[in-house]
């Protein structure tokens, strides 16, 4: 084994102890042993940082960040991970601030005495920018921070007032034009877009009717939902209208005092509020009114 310097941050020192092609093993003292830090090659320029140590995450972010450096600048990895129990709340902040972004859940990868757990994965490349300079920081903390969806729907009235609503193809209720808004779209863009897949053309947005905060439900995860104004229009405008046949099958204009039974409960609640005075901004909960 050729010899390495220790590498330290003027606190702790470490010094390799063991390398070979799979794993790299680093001792950690600060005049008194700590424990270890290891880099085990997982495949071709990619490892898994593990540790155990005393002295807690004084000690564990700065060993991680050492190695980790090392790792990238002389031994060649493009990809470091580290792996963690959701319960180790300790082991989290440190993956963090050694500048692991989080990347995702593994669920039930690990087997811990009998039973299945879930894994966290953080992750960090050779060129990802470092936790001491602002994007490093930022970029870090987008990573663990919720991650809301967002939803626009347009409700769009005729003279007699009536809501045009779709018949989809992948539920029974009937729904509002719109869906879900992609990354990097603004909602309002994100409700034309869905118009014009699903209608055959974008009508103007004349305003926001309603800003909805939906719970969990079904699978899905908790969502905040804008119903943008799509005006008032004559009843014709149904023929000028093209479904896509696919996730849209038909059209039809609704009465407000006609809805449950055809629509969700959720709109069921919320829809004859909005229609009864589409003039104000209406700040729902779940389809009710926040008081």
């Amino acid at each position: 084994m050729t010899a390495v310097q220790p590498l330290t941050d003027g606190d702790l020192t470490l010094h390799l102890s063991a390398q070979d092609q799979q794993v790299v093993t680093f001792e950690v003292e600060n005049g008194s042993p700590l424990g270890t830090v290891e880099v085990r090659r997982t495949s071709p320029g990619a490892g898994l940082v593990v540790w155990a140590l005393d002295g807690g995450i004084g000690v564990a972010t700065p060993s991680v960040r050492l190695v980790s450096e090392y790792a990238f600048k002389e031994l060649g990895f493009d990809r470091l991970q580290i792996e963690v129990d959701p319960a180790l709340q300790s082991s989290m902040r440190v993956a963090i601030r050694a500048g692991f972004r989080r990347e995702g859940v593994l669920r039930g990868a690990a087997l811990v005495e009998g039973e299945r757990r879930d894994v966290i994965v953080y992750g960090m490349r050779s060129d990802d920018p470092r936790p001491d300079s602002v994007l490093g920081w930022t970029t870090l903390m987008d990573s663990t921070l919720p991650k809301k969806r967002v939803i626009a729907h347009v409700v769009v009235r005729d003279t007699s007032g009536r809501v045009l609503l779709c018949q989809v193809s992948y539920k029974q209720d009937l729904e509002l034009p719109g869906g879900v808004v992609e990354p990097d779209e603004d909602p309002a863009t994100g409700a034309s877009r869905e118009m014009e897949e699903e209608l055959g053309t974008a009508l103007p947005l004349l305003g926001v009717l309603a800003i909805d905060w939906l719970p969990r439900w079904e699978g899905w995860g908790d969502a905040v939902e804008i119903l943008y104004d799509g005006g008032v229009h004559d009843p014709s405008l149904l023929e000028t209208l093209h479904p896509d046949g696919h996730e849209i099958l038909t059209l039809a204009w609704h009465s407000p005092d006609a809805l449950a039974g055809l629509v969700s409960p959720l709109n069921a609640r919320r829809l004859p509020l909005v229609l009864a005075k589409p003039d104000q901004l209406h700040n729902l909960s779940n389809g009710s009114p926040i008081t």
